[in-house]
């Protein structure tokens, strides 16, 4: 059976919305959309819903076919779409692994689908047995987040395989690998082709560096991307952002992205044993993602005085069984050298 009959069955009937730039093709003249025929800037016409240009750079960066990738705004985009399209309100049922990306639990909120929490083991690690006997038939969606926000651990490829595989008709698996270049591990992409129930995202915000461009995708089958095609708004992608997502895809900027990346590994890891050395820091739990999450003896004193010191980490001790809890992205070395600055300092007052 294919994973898209799970779906809500008035999407799969949906006509969807043709917008005027698909029906443009080539033409030369186009005078169906009511855009403006002035410009100074070049950007008077709707962009193209998806880029055949930019989908072919991405399938062939993420070793996918074109027609298994859908491009968007980010992660949170691709997020809605699936919710929107396997999710009946008051009816259907997501399943999350707690302490997790909040999008996944309030999309399905503002849907009003349930919200299942099977949550990570004391070691921060996902529990398959537990999350496998927690399914209900009226769940359509599991989220899997590896690395996993805001945590930064991994959830083993054949962990995925295995869940998939045992919810091969029942629910989509959906593995969100945002930080997935700093782990330096082989994608769930990988894992497409043999779980046709698998659909996995990423995004250029992160390792790409054009988290202001907002460009996502969803890599999935071509039968779950055409059915999220149906639901998506005409025009997701400005062309500003497509531009910059093609320069950044170039073949000449890999390198770059992949230098940064390396050198972004090597100051996490340098900063989590900076961290770790102050009697200020229970314990750092270990990331692979551009990320340390730090329990701290005072969180809300040490967020106090970073953001005194002009410092802003993230306070992520709302969520569960992270209390007293700092996330800190990995910055420059200035900036590095700047937090344990501050940090040695209140050390020093404590």
């Amino acid at each position: 059976m294919s994973i898209v009959l799970r779906a809500r069955p008035e999407i799969r009937e949906l006509v969807p919305y043709s917008s005027a730039r698909m029906e443009a093709g080539g033409a030369a003249v186009m005078l169906n959309a009511n855009e403006s025929p002035w410009t100074q800037t070049g950007l008077n016409r709707y962009p193209d819903p998806q880029p055949a240009a930019l989908r072919l750079r991405l399938a062939d960066l993420y070793g996918v076919d074109a027609d298994q990738v859908l491009v968007g705004r980010g992660s949170d985009e691709a997020i809605d779409l699936l919710v929107r399209a396997f999710c009946a309100a008051g009816e259907d049922a997501i399943v999350i692994s707690q302490p997790t990306f909040g999008m996944y639990a309030v999309c399905a909120r503002i849907q009003a689908a349930e919200v299942i929490d099977v949550p990570l083991d004391t070691q921060f690690t996902l529990d398959a047995d537990a999350l496998l006997a927690a399914i209900a038939p009226n769940v359509k969606l599991v989220f899997l987040c590896s690395p996993n926000n805001p945590t930064g651990g991994l959830v083993p490829l054949a962990t995925i395989a295995r869940i998939a595989n045992a919810l091969v008709e029942h629910a989509l698996v959906v593995v969100d690998e945002a930080y997935i270049e700093f782990a330096d591990v082989p994608s769930a992409v990988s894992l497409l082709a043999q779980c046709p129930n698998l659909a996995v995202l990423r995004t250029l915000s992160k390792a790409y560096a054009l988290a202001s461009a907002r460009v996502g995708s969803v890599l999935a089958s071509a039968e779950v991307i055409e059915l999220l095609r149906r639901i998506q708004a005409p025009y997701p992608l400005p062309s500003p952002s497509v531009a910059a997502a093609m320069a950044a895809l170039e073949p000449d900027a890999r390198p770059l992205v992949g230098a940064v990346v390396a050198r972004t590994i090597v100051d996490r890891e340098q900063l989590r044993r900076d961290i770790a050395a102050l009697p200020i820091a229970r314990a750092v739990l270990p990331s692979r993602a551009n990320f340390l999450c730090v329990h701290f003896a005072d969180c809300a004193g040490v967020f106090r005085h970073l953001l005194r010191h002009g410092v802003v980490v993230r306070d992520v001790s709302r969520y569960p069984r992270l209390a007293d809890h700092l996330r800190i992205s990995i910055g420059t070395p200035e900036e590095n050298s700047r937090l344990l600055s501050v940090l040695r300092a209140h050390q020093a007052a404590a």
